[in-house]
C-alpha cells in the first residue's frame, strides 16, 4: 500500500509539474506572439508574385540599416491581421570565406604574329578526354622573333564551382599597370565577356606596392582567356590562382551602400561610423581628384573601446593613362563584422586630399523566406530593441527542403516607395491581461502544491518492517 501511495504521489507530482511548465512556456510564447507592426520602427509593404505559400525576399540594404540588433534579430513579417509569420534568414557564411584557399591552375601563352589583324589569337589545342589542356599552339606558323605575347589561357576545368577571384603574379622586371580583358568559355569556341582586369606593381619610395587580385563575377567556367589591351604588353606570368565558391553553398550577391561621410582624424588618417554592426566584404573610397596615388591600410573595430585591427589594404589611385581614366578605389575584406573603419594613407605620393573621402561598403545580400499565413497585404517590419530572434532553419520552415527548392518559391518585393518610418515605439499602458495572469496563477499554484506534497511526503512516517 505504501509503495502504491508513493507511486501515485510521484505520478501526480510529475503531472502537476509538467502542467505548470507548459503553462509557463505558453505564457512566454503568448508574450512573443503579441508583437505588432507598431512595435517596430520601420515598416515596408510587400507585393507577392508566383506560387506560395512560401515566398522569398532579398532584404534591401536600406531596410537592414534600420535594424536595432546585430544579425537582424528584430526583423518580422506580418499579415493584414497583424500576426507575425514564420520565417527564415539566409546569411552568408563568413567563416567559409575566411578559410578559402587559392587554387593553382595551369596557364598557357597566347602568341600571335606581330602583324596579325585579328584581335584574338587563333590557336590549336591538345586536351585530354576530360577537357584538361595539354598543349596550346598558334594556329599558323610564326617565324622566330615575329611572335607577340598577347595574353594567357587558363585551364580552370578542375574547379567545379563558381569562380570568385583571380590572383596573378608575373616577372619582377615588369612594373606598372597591367590591364586586360577577361573572357570565359566551356568549350574554347564560345566566349563570354567577364569585363576587364587590372593589376599593378609599383615602386613607391623604398617599397614595392602590388595589386594582384581581380574580382570575378562568381560564375563557373572551364577556361579563362586573358588578353592584354595592347600588343607587347602582356607580362610573363609566374603564378595563376583562383578562389571559388562552395558548390553547395553559393554566396548571395553583394549590395552596396550609399556614400558615407567620414571625418579627418589627422592628415592622412580618416574614419567612418557605420549605422549598425555589419559583415562588410568590400569598401570603395571616393577618389575625386585626378592623378591621385596612395598606398593605404584599412583598419576596423566594433566600437570605440576595442583596439583597431588591420582588415585590408592596397594601392588606391585615379590616373590618366593613354587618354583613359585608370581607377582602383576598392579594398577587399574577409566579411568581418565591424562598425567603425579607419583608413591610413601614405601621403608621400600626395595622398587623397585634406577632406575625408566618402566611403561605400558592400555586404552580402540577406534573403528572407516566410510562410504566408492569413490574408494579405503583408508587411516587413524591422527595428525593435526588445525583440528576440525568431527565425527558423530553412529545413524546419520548408518540409523536405533542398537548396534547389528556393528557385521555385514565390517572390516578395518591397514597395518602391521609401521605407515607412513609424513613430518610435513607446510602452503602452495596458489593462490587466487576465489570460496571462491566469496562466501564471496556475504555475504558482502548481509550485505551491508541489511543495505541499513534498512536505507531506517527508512527514509521513515510514512503514514498519
Amino acid at each position: 500500500m505504501r509503495n502504491s501511495f508513493l507511486s501515485c504521489q510521484s505520478t501526480f507530482i510529475r503531472a502537476v509539474f509538467g502542467a505548470a511548465l507548459c503553462a509557463a512556456l505558453f505564457a512566454t510564447m503568448s508574450a512573443h506572439a503579441q508583437e505588432k507592426p507598431a512595435d517596430f520602427a520601420s515598416q515596408v509593404p510587400l507585393t507577392l508574385s508566383g506560387n506560395g505559400p512560401w515566398y522569398r525576399l532579398e532584404l534591401p540594404l536600406a531596410v537592414q540599416l534600420g535594424a536595432r540588433q546585430a544579425g537582424l534579430g528584430d526583423v518580422r513579417v506580418f499579415n493584414a491581421e497583424g500576426q507575425a509569420l514564420a520565417y527564415s534568414l539566409t546569411h552568408s557564411d563568413v567563416q567559409r570565406r575566411e578559410n578559402q584557399t587559392p587554387i593553382p591552375v595551369k596557364w598557357f601563352a597566347l602568341y600571335d604574329a606581330a602583324d596579325a589583324s585579328d584581335a584574338v589569337p587563333t590557336i590549336r589545342v591538345e586536351r585530354t578526354a576530360s577537357g584538361t589542356l595539354v598543349e596550346v599552339q598558334p594556329q599558323g606558323e610564326i617565324e622566330a622573333g615575329e611572335e607577340v605575347l598577347r595574353g594567357w589561357l587558363l585551364d580552370t576545368s578542375e574547379i567545379k564551382a563558381p569562380l570568385e577571384q583571380l590572383i596573378l603574379d608575373w616577372n619582377t622586371e615588369r612594373e606598372g599597370f597591367q590591364r586586360f580583358s577577361i573572357e570565359a568559355s566551356n568549350d574554347l569556341q564560345h566566349w563570354q565577356s567577364w569585363g576587364e582586369g587590372q593589376v599593378a606593381r609599383l615602386s613607391f619610395a623604398d617599397e614595392v606596392i602590388e595589386q594582384r587580385e581581380v574580382t570575378l563575377p562568381g560564375q563557373p567556367a572551364r577556361y579563362l582567356r586573358l588578353l592584354w589591351n595592347t600588343p607587347n604588353s602582356a607580362p610573363t606570368l609566374t603564378s595563376a590562382q583562383l578562389i571559388s565558391a562552395s558548390p553547395d553553398h553559393l554566396p548571395q550577391p553583394l549590395v552596396w551602400s550609399q556614400p558615407l561621410a567620414g571625418s579627418t582624424v589627422k592628415p592622412g588618417e580618416y574614419s567612418w561610423q557605420l549605422p549598425i554592426d555589419l559583415a562588410v566584404e568590400r569598401v570603395k573610397v571616393d577618389i575625386s581628384q585626378a592623378n591621385s596615388l596612395a598606398p593605404a591600410t584599412l583598419s576596423a573595430r566594433l566600437d570605440s573601446n576595442a583596439p583597431w585591427q588591420i582588415v585590408g589594404g592596397g594601392l588606391l589611385y585615379r590616373l590618366t593613362q593613354n587618354g583613359q581614366d585608370v581607377l582602383q578605389d576598392e579594398l577587399q575584406l574577409a566579411g568581418r563584422t565591424v562598425q567603425q573603419f579607419k583608413l591610413d594613407v601614405d601621403e608621400r605620393g600626395g595622398g587623397l586630399g585634406t577632406a575625408a573621402p566618402q566611403l561605400r561598403f558592400a555586404v552580402r545580400a540577406t534573403q528572407l523566406v516566410f510562410l504566408a499565413k492569413g490574408a494579405g497585404p503583408y508587411t516587413l517590419a524591422i527595428g525593435n530593441t526588445a525583440a528576440r530572434a525568431a527565425d527558423l532553419p530553412l529545413s524546419t520552415l520548408i518540409p523536405d527542403y533542398q537548396p534547389q527548392v528556393l528557385a521555385s518559391l514565390g517572390i516578395a518585393q518591397p514597395a518602391a516607395s521609401p521605407v515607412v518610418i513609424a513613430r518610435t515605439p513607446t510602452p503602452a499602458v495596458k489593462g490587466t491581461d487576465w489570460k496571462r495572469t491566469g496562466l501564471w496563477a496556475v504555475l504558482l499554484l502548481g509550485v505551491v502544491f508541489l511543495g505541499w506534497m513534498a512536505v507531506s511526503l517527508l512527514r509521513t512516517p515510514s512503514a514498519k518492517s
